[in-house]
């Protein structure tokens, strides 16, 4: 099965074409974040200030890249476990957030509101971080720079491998992973 490609930032378009199991190739712009600068972004939200990028039709990718070393525009750039963000993620999917990347499961309350705001969560490979890399062609620090590694970077991706797990019809590729292998009795 060959790869589908997107251009970020989505579309609702975009979105409905998408299923678990489908691999994706995303370039365009994506940002990152993780959970101190998710939670600095509820903080905004609750306070009624603007977020420190349009966030409609965006996608985020948890990450906390490692340094470049010289020459490089990103160090190592791994997903980072999406459970973590479960707590935020429902509340950026209601303002327009159209695609989320990470590893491993997310909550009924995050496949829930995927599903309610037309919205997908995908998986990039852990492990992959120099195949990652490679398809970061820009990196730079737009907010909370004093969070290091987990500050929020626009990053500029050409053929950005990721996974779709959790699609905006309600299929969850993990769920269905382990029925397919579960031995019955």
């Amino acid at each position: 099965m060959s790869a589908i490609r997107l251009t970020a930032p989505l579309t609702d378009k975009d979105i409905e074409g998408l299923r678990a199991g489908d691999r994706v190739l995303i370039t365009g712009v994506i940002y990152t974040a993780r959970d101190s600068a998710h939670k600095r972004l509820i903080e905004l939200l609750d306070k009624g200030e603007d977020l420190p990028f349009d966030i409609k039709g965006q996608i985020i990718y948890y990450v906390g890249p490692t340094p470049a070393k010289p020459g490089e525009v990103i160090g190592s750039a791994g997903p980072t476990t999406s459970g973590r963000m479960d707590a935020y993620t429902p509340r950026l999917l209601d303002i327009g957030l159209k695609g989320i990347v990470g590893k491993g499961q997310r909550s009924p309350e995050v496949i829930d509101s995927l599903q309610n705001n037309k919205a997908v969560y995908m998986a990039a490979v852990g492990g992959a971080a120099a195949l990652i890399k490679r398809s970061i062609k820009k990196a730079e620090i737009i907010a909370y720079e004093d969070l290091g590694p987990e500050a929020i970077r626009r990053l500029e991706v050409e053929d950005f491998p990721a996974i779709v797990v959790n699609d905006s019809v309600g299929a969850d590729l993990f769920r269905e992973g382990v029925e397919k292998y579960r031995r019955v009795k």
